[in-house]
């Protein structure tokens, strides 16, 4: 029987407690021009700071930081995330005074360099994905998946087919699918999955019609599995008129593998703060740049980056911008994350060929490596060879635990609960993604804790319904907390 291990609760005086009346955490320097008072209007008769020394402050937040997980600090295996580690040298070359300190408004005799960067990010991202033109402009995957959707639109429209209304979307795909084509004013079908987890042929080929636009394909998709018969729902769409739209976020198990525009993907978009390695979570950083093939360039966001003057054996060339004569206009102010772009174009430049193929080949050999240790103890509905990862049930026979409550127990094993309840098609989801970046070490920790923590859910579901136990705050109620936010630590007396 496993023992509890609960802490006692320790509350953490907030800042304004650790207020002492005259500390100073900062001394301004003597100004350089005339002092002035501020207007009494936009003065408040009371405002009550904390007064603490600099050492106090930087240990109240440097505390508050230790409680936050990352990926720095543990194993993140959050499925379709890639929350991958991310090589501190990206975050050097971002920090580079030449890319830092630019504005996109400057001349672009100026900013030579970081046009040259965006312009061989583009080609690359072409070599990997088999697309023919690039655009860096959208600001992360969603918003890609909204590039492409008006992109397809926008196509069918200038050959004035009007007709085409319907959006097909696999019930595997991400959940963002249907929400970008939503706002683009489509009509959504959603094509079920057959009982190996691909798309259903007989379904999609029910739907195929001079009415549909395209299909949003998630390869692989969020069942961890590539579809066995791809090549044939893309040639099912294609026969009807419609484009083939593929979302990227998955990319992380192909890339240098396989590249989507060889096999018929008319669109696809990159997530390069999954794939190419950047910090994100908590809304951002993000970037989402959108591959097409060759009869969709005309319509990419304007405008991208080219070589507006051909160089010669003593000038380089000058990189400006162009203008695709179809566009579908400008998705984002100025031209994309550049951090994210730097980041992205450090990562691929150290990793090469060979290394972006190892990446995809470890992150596929990790997730089946955790797959075969789990597989004969939780249930792993469409258990067959998987990609990046791989969805188990977090349910077992005669017994009220559920997945919330072994992702809630993972926490006091120190280890981030993988996501829960999607893909919607399989009932209490644990969604699993190791990625390439973690050790046989780790992958068997992680393994050991599942598995200690079933043996739990039989013997002791009390301590799963009640966990976690070790964390600074216990379990809250998760509807109550997004639905009535508390968004500081402290609240005046009157309150």
């Amino acid at each position: 029987m496993t023992e509890t291990l609960t802490l006692p609760q320790v509350i953490e005086p907030t800042i304004f407690e650790l207020s002492s009346p005259g500390r100073t955490g900062v001394t301004f320097p003597e100004p350089d021009v005339p002092r002035s008072d501020l207007p009494a209007e936009l003065l408040r008769a009371d405002l009550p700071l904390p007064e603490l020394a600099e050492v106090d402050v930087i240990r109240h937040f440097m505390h508050l930081s230790h409680l936050n997980y990352s990926v720095d600090g543990g194993f993140y295996p959050l499925g379709s995330c890639t929350m991958k580690y991310n090589p501190k040298i990206n975050e050097d070359m971002a920090r580079l005074p030449g890319f830092l300190f630019t504005h996109p408004l400057q001349p672009i005799e100026t900013v030579q360099g970081s046009l040259a960067l965006m312009y061989t990010l583009q080609e690359w991202l072409k070599e990997i994905s088999g697309m023919a033109a690039v655009s860096l402009q959208p600001a992360a995957g969603a918003h890609g998946e909204l590039t492409g959707v008006l992109i397809m639109r926008a196509y069918h429209r200038d050959r004035g087919d009007h007709r085409r209304t319907k959006m097909l979307i696999p019930d595997s795909a991400h959940g963002t699918n249907p929400a970008s084509s939503g706002m683009v004013g489509l009509q959504v079908v959603q094509i079920p999955s057959d009982s190996r987890g691909n798309v259903d042929l007989n379904a999609l080929k029910a739907q195929c019609d001079e009415t549909v636009v395209g299909l949003m394909l998630t390869n692989p998709n969020t069942l961890g599995l590539f579809d066995e018969h791809l090549e044939e729902v893309i040639r099912t769409v294609h026969e009807c008129g419609g484009l083939v739209y593929g979302d990227g976020a998955n990319l992380n198990a192909l890339v240098g593998v396989m590249r989507p525009g060889d096999i018929g993907f008319d669109i696809l978009h990159f997530n390069l703060h999954k794939t190419f390695s950047t910090p994100h979570g908590g809304g951002g950083p993000g970037s989402g740049p959108v591959g097409v093939a060759a009869h969709l360039a005309d319509y990419l966001p304007s405008p991208i980056v080219g070589i507006i003057e051909e160089g010669t054996d003593d000038l380089a060339p000058l990189f400006g911008f162009i203008h695709p004569p179809r566009s579908i206009g400008r998705v984002k102010a100025f031209h994309g994350h550049f951090g994210v772009l730097v980041r992205a174009y450090t990562y691929i430049a150290m990793h090469g060929a060979e290394g972006l193929r190892a990446v995809a080949e470890n992150a596929v050999l990790n997730a089946n490596y955790l797959r075969a240790r789990l597989q004969d103890t939780y249930h792993i509905p469409y258990n067959r060879v998987c990609m990046h990862e791989f969805v188990a049930e977090g349910r077992f026979p005669g017994s009220d635990v559920r997945a919330l409550d072994i992702s809630k127990r993972l926490m006091d094993y120190d280890f981030h609960p993988p996501t829960n309840y999607f893909p919607l098609i399989v009932h209490e989801a644990l969604m699993i993604e190791p990625t390439e970046t973690e050790s046989k070490r780790t992958l068997d920790a992680f393994a050991d804790a599942m598995l200690r923590i079933a043996e739990e859910a039989r013997t002791q579901p009390e301590l799963l319904h009640e966990a976690p136990h070790r964390t600074p705050v216990g379990r809250v109620d998760e509807v109550k907390a997004a639905r009535d936010l508390v968004l500081c630590c402290w609240f005046p007396e009157n309150q």
